[in-house]
């Protein structure tokens, strides 16, 4: 800790140290429940996202906007949580996230038009991406990074419940008539306002007050604006107007002068919100690099899996949820194996590389997917994904941890968070473009060949309402979705190369035993 923050903390007050076991597990618990709402939230929504657009009549577009909505308000907001905690009490952040993602899963759960269900998402956003690095921040003041490694077990188990148990949950909520899609966004209030009462008993935390700082609203304002007109030029491209044009350039030229201003804020600002100082550095840039990859592979391809299930393949919601229980226990097997090895050996990097090599190989696999592949084959790739993600994910996040001082772990965690969430903002939207693009010209190619007008069909390849379309024409769209999933799944297994690469040139370093360097 600097001597500034030493000389902020009240007279008298406890220096930071490493929780004893029972305390760690008591405050821990609520904890994992706040990371467990703010994960299923996600993927119980994830099955039952097709059935949602579908009843709203909606668009390829749009389903892909209903996902991008969240990541991007998460993303945005996340590096500003993060320096917030450092400034100001964590726990009181943490009751005020949750609050705000009460509030907008029950609009969410009320919307009716797929227009106010984005934007309800947005928000919705903002309360994951508070929630996601509040419990890291938190976690990471009380815990040793080499200690770190032993929690993060019991972190991966939570995050595998969740997207285990989330998607069977949306299937079985989707698919019951006397609940219905909606109770998949109040299905999480009840356990958000349990998490609520349980930190509010057990969450202690030894608060170090700094108010002379300031927070970077306008950095962070440009770099959404900026990563916001970029996503919006990949949606639009190549459908509403070419790639070589008058608003290609205008978009894309925008996108670059603003994150150009952004990067000239946060070098200026004395309390940026991504520290460039931080992002620097080797490790802490090459574990960004890696999770940017990780974030953009993971999400982006997994998004589609429920949407292949069940428009590709033609299978209800909730056997589409539990098709996905490959990936997810890949997951929870990983993420617990490689975090209590982290913590035996106190090395990270050896997990990391081969996490990163398998989610290549895993994706690898996927990208030769068609509406006829053997679950089988189906099945092993998706393991292969989420024994990667288990496997590395977490442990990026504890490399930057392990290079930064107390103080700086907020802004830290946000940072590396914010980018593994931009990554998968861009991955979704760029896959979400690319499968709408390729899904288009195989519907119509489809059509032709049947003779069919695309317009006259009602298909017009984009509304996901396939149960209101001719038995003729929901073959040719059913085989259009099976067989376009394959090149977005090829797609993320480039970008996981790029992970690759960036993981074999981290340092080989042993974590500390120490909270604080």
């Amino acid at each position: 800790m600097s001597a500034a923050d030493t000389a902020a903390a009240p007279a008298g007050a406890p220096a930071a140290a490493p929780m004893d076991h029972r305390h760690v597990l008591r405050a821990l618990s609520g904890l994992l429940i706040v990371l467990f709402v703010a994960m299923i939230s996600s993927t119980v929504v994830s099955v039952a996202l097709p059935q949602i657009i579908g009843s709203l009549d909606g668009t390829q577009s749009q389903y892909t906007w209903v996902v991008t909505a969240t990541l991007l308000a998460s993303t945005a907001s996340t590096p500003i949580w993060g320096k917030l905690a450092d400034l100001f009490s964590k726990k009181l952040l943490l009751q005020i996230a949750i609050g705000l993602f009460v509030v907008s899963s029950v609009a969410c759960g009320f919307a009716q038009s797929t227009e106010q269900l984005i934007a309800f998402r947005a928000v919705q956003g903002l309360g994951m991406g508070a929630l996601q690095v509040l419990v890291q921040v938190i976690i990471a003041a009380m815990i040793s990074p080499k200690e770190r490694g032993r929690y993060n077990g019991y972190l991966g188990g939570v995050m595998a419940v969740a997207t285990v148990g989330g998607p069977l949950l949306g299937g079985f909520i989707t698919d019951a008539s006397w609940l219905g899609w909606r109770w998949c966004f109040f299905i999480a209030v009840p356990f958000t306002l349990l998490a609520s009462v349980m930190l509010a008993r057990t969450l202690h935390l030894v608060e170090v007050r700094r108010p002379d700082t300031k927070v970077d609203y306008l950095g962070a304002s440009l770099i959404a604006a900026g990563v916001s007109l970029l996503l919006l030029w990949v949606t639009f491209v190549g459908d509403d107007f070419d790639w070589i044009s008058w608003q290609s350039g205008l978009m894309v030229g925008g996108s670059v002068v603003i994150l150009g201003a952004a990067v000239l804020v946060e070098n200026r600002v004395k309390e940026p919100v991504v520290p460039l100082h931080v992002v620097r550095r080797r490790d802490p840039a090459l574990a960004i690099v890696a999770s940017l990859a990780v974030g953009m592979a993971m999400f982006g391809g997994a998004v589609f899996l429920g949407q292949y299930f069940q428009i590709g393949r033609g299978y209800s919601p909730t056997e589409a949820g539990l098709l996905t229980i490959p990936l997810m226990a890949g997951v929870l097997v990983s993420s617990t194996v490689a975090g209590r090895l982290v913590s035996k050996t106190g090395k990270v990097k050896p997990f990391i590389v081969a996490g990163v090599v398998v989610l290549a190989l895993g994706f690898l696999g996927l990208s030769f997917i068609d509406h006829e592949t053997s679950l089988v084959m189906v099945s092993l790739g998706m393991l292969g994904v989420g024994v990667g993600v288990g496997m590395s994910m977490q442990n990026l996040v504890l490399v930057l941890q392990n290079t930064v001082p107390l103080s700086e772990i907020g802004a830290a965690s946000g940072a590396i968070t914010f980018f593994r969430s931009l990554g998968g903002t861009m991955g979704v939207s760029v896959l979400g473009a690319v499968l709408a693009h390729q899904v288009s010209t195989k519907i119509t190619d489809g059509l032709a060949k049947l003779g069919i007008d695309p317009a006259a069909s009602g298909s017009g390849g984009s509304t996901l309402n396939v149960a209101a379309m001719p038995p003729q024409v929901q073959d040719v769209v059913r085989a259009a979705y099976g067989d376009a999933t394959g090149h977005i799944f090829l797609i993320s297994a480039g970008i996981a190369v790029i992970g690759v690469i960036a993981s074999l040139f981290l340092t080989p370093t042993k974590l500390r035993d120490s909270v604080d360097l």
